[in-house]
């Protein structure tokens, strides 16, 4: 009974979780060896790094916003960047680099996972319950 409790309140770990998984989605490109190409280029590897750090900038930011100032948005926002980094690799034509894709799927697969974990949370709370956050 007791773990369910733990899934009913927003907690700021889980805050800190979004920011981690935006710095690992900002070094995803690095993390799987083969990204040495520069963020100038118009071509597929270019696009797939610039893509990986501006949604890591972003998860990161509202994560953080989260943990400062919460509101229901953050998490939407979330989801979308979650959504959108399981299917960049389709979108860009990098899917048939195994490791990158694999990389983004689950990674992005996470934050939407955390994100749903957070709205489901804060659905029913009130705007005083929001600004209480992380206090």
């Amino acid at each position: 009974m007791s773990g369910i409790r733990f899934f009913e309140t927003h907690r700021t770990w889980e805050d800190w979780s979004g920011m981690l998984l935006g710095l690992l989605i900002v070094v995803s490109p690095w993390i799987r060896g083969g990204a040495n190409h520069g963020f100038g280029q118009l071509y597929e590897p270019g696009l797939a790094i610039l893509n990986a750090v501006l949604v890591g900038v972003l998860v990161f930011g509202l994560a953080q916003m989260e943990y400062i100032a919460l509101q229901r948005w953050e998490e939407a926002g979330e989801m979308a960047l979650g959504l959108w980094l399981v299917a960049s690799p389709y979108v860009f034509g990098y899917s048939g680099d195994g490791a990158l894709r694999f990389w983004h799927a689950s990674l992005g697969g996470f934050v939407i996972l955390l994100a749903a974990l957070k709205l489901w949370q804060d659905w029913d709370l009130t705007d005083q319950d929001l600004a209480r956050h992380g206090q």
